[in-house]
């Protein structure tokens, strides 16, 4: 037999071997590695749904916070807007995507929608696993009660945000069992409404109240919140009023910076914020504060930041002089939120000072950040009593915030409904500055269309004021702004996945 022959033998037995193997037991190609667990045997003990939530909650992370000049929510809620805009960078021009969603010419290739619609259904697909399981689980009453209720809001929650984003987005309330079941068409948004007050109102029976539940995790006080902010937006004034005055345990700091220091953590005015850490081990640092600093050679120029690296990815979420110039004389709120800096080519240079407290380990930060504040509570509230007329209440709360002694402020004295109205608008785009709240306000309001029209149309005649530099403009197609552009793009992932899936007008 020659060595050839010989070779091929040896083939044809070690195929005959596997052959064999497989015949005699299915476990060889069905079997999950050891380092996996199945959703059948993990959904058991109270600590498989302990880790279980804590992985919904991890997306959400990546929802606000990416990395270096990151596809943070914040692209889509404050840079759409008048609030901020961005610096141009010359010198790095490989960024350039996110300026796209400032200036109203992206399209479905972006990576902040697919940043958003993404790890919304993250949390969606995870948070359907423990509520396919939970109720039949052998755990305690009340640990059931908690997870179900955090899992129920966080499904409302990114179903919430989708539906504002993108309006008609497929609803998913079961885990898919297979490739075809994640083919699902956009639902009509009125539908995926009615299921979010529907998970927020379980969530906040199920949830315990905020002194009984572990900092970090959702109380009810969040699912209420949600559930006002959704009636809000469907214009359900007294639905809206009556969730809300039930969120309670929570009060306004004394010291506004204070409520976004990270030694501050979970203090008595947060509802609801993104949890971060700067432990080097832990892979879950926040990095927004380098990306919003001015473009430095060295960042380490701004109190509290190490020296030695550059931060060339940065210049986003820049306050524009219209943000600015709303601020009144002697609002403390001001120099807590905003900071100006000299230096470098720079004259007066504003940054998002809100979340500037420094670093240990360039760029990692331990900031968290904030999603819902007792403050906008207050604020949701007095919109909705306006709304129903009683201004007089109304102005009660609008000056619970506005008249706080943190703001060096005085009193309002305002009677109309409409005078309320534009009080309460001016008040959120300043208390709730760079939170993520004014673009889906100017859209909810219907005023987005008008106000950054005028806006571009002011950028576009001084491009020098909104940070451009000499002998740079917006391009001609920039900020021509059409009801079209009130909700964003769905990914073209989605739509090469799947066909039947219809994108909205305009893109």
């Amino acid at each position: 037999m020659t060595r050839k022959m010989k070779k091929y033998n040896l083939i044809y037995l070690i195929i005959a071997a596997l052959l064999g193997a497989t015949s005699c037991s299915d476990d060889f190609l069905t079997n999950l590695p050891e380092t996996v667990v199945s959703a059948e045997d993990f959904y058991k003990t109270e600590s498989d749904y302990a880790q279980a939530i804590i992985g919904v909650y991890q997306p959400v992370r990546s929802l606000y916070n990416t990395g270096l000049a990151g596809y943070g929510a914040w692209t889509m809620g404050e840079m759409r807007s008048d609030n901020t805009t961005f610096s141009y960078n010359v010198s790095n021009r490989g960024y350039a995507d996110r300026e796209y969603v400032d200036l109203f010419i992206d399209d479905s290739n972006g990576g902040s929608t697919s940043n958003k619609y993404n790890n919304n259904y993250y949390i969606i697909g995870r948070a359907n696993q423990i509520l396919s399981q939970i109720d039949d689980a052998d755990i305690s009453e009340a640990s059931k009660n908690n997870y179900k209720g955090q899992a129920l809001f966080l499904r409302a929650f990114a179903h919430f945000d989708l539906v504002q984003y993108f309006g008609d987005v497929p609803l998913m309330t079961e885990p898919a069992t297979s490739y075809e079941e994640t083919l699902k068409n956009r639902t009509p948004r009125a539908e995926v409404l009615e299921q979010i007050v529907a998970d927020a109102a379980e969530a906040a029976e199920l949830l315990p109240g905020r002194d009984a539940q572990a900092p970090g995790y959702v109380a009810n006080g969040a699912a209420y919140t949600l559930l006002g902010n959704a009636y809000l937006v469907m214009e359900d004034w007294a639905n809206a009023e009556a969730a809300l005055r039930n969120v309670t345990g929570y009060s306004l700091l004394s010291d506004y910076a204070a409520i976004f220091d990270p030694n501050n953590k979970n203090n008595a005015e947060m509802i609801f914020e993104v949890q971060y850490t700067d432990d080097p081990t832990a892979g879950a640092a926040s990095n927004w504060a380098y990306n919003f600093l001015p473009i430095l050679t060295n960042p380490g120029v701004i109190p509290g930041f190490p020296s030695g690296s550059t931060n060339n990815y940065a210049g986003w979420n820049t306050p524009t002089p219209d943000l600015i110039a709303q601020y009144e004389e002697g609002d403390l709120r001001l120099d807590a939120s905003i900071g100006f800096y000299t230096g470098e080519g720079y004259v007066d240079r504003p940054y998002v000072k809100k979340y500037v407290h420094g670093a240990q380990i360039a760029p990692n930060t331990n900031n968290d950040w904030p999603v819902y504040r007792y403050s906008e509570v207050l604020l949701m509230l007095a919109e909705a009593l306006n709304e129903q007329g009683e201004t007089s209440d109304a102005l009660t709360y609008l000056n619970m915030v506005h008249a706080h002694p943190r703001t060096g402020l005085s009193e309002l004295a305002l009677s109309s409904q409409s005078e309320l109205r534009e009080a309460i608008m001016k008040e959120r785009q300043i208390e709730l500055a760079f939170e993520n709240k004014r673009w889906l306000d100017l859209v909810r309001w219907g005023t987005a269309v008008e106000v950054m029209n005028a806006q571009g149309a002011k950028i576009k005649a001084n491009p020098q004021a909104y940070y451009y530099p000499e002998g740079v403009s917006p391009i001609n197609e920039a900020y021509n702004v059409t009801s079209d552009r009130l909700l964003f793009p769905i990914p073209e992932r989605e739509l090469r996945l799947n066909p039947d899936m219809v994108q909205n007008p305009g893109y």
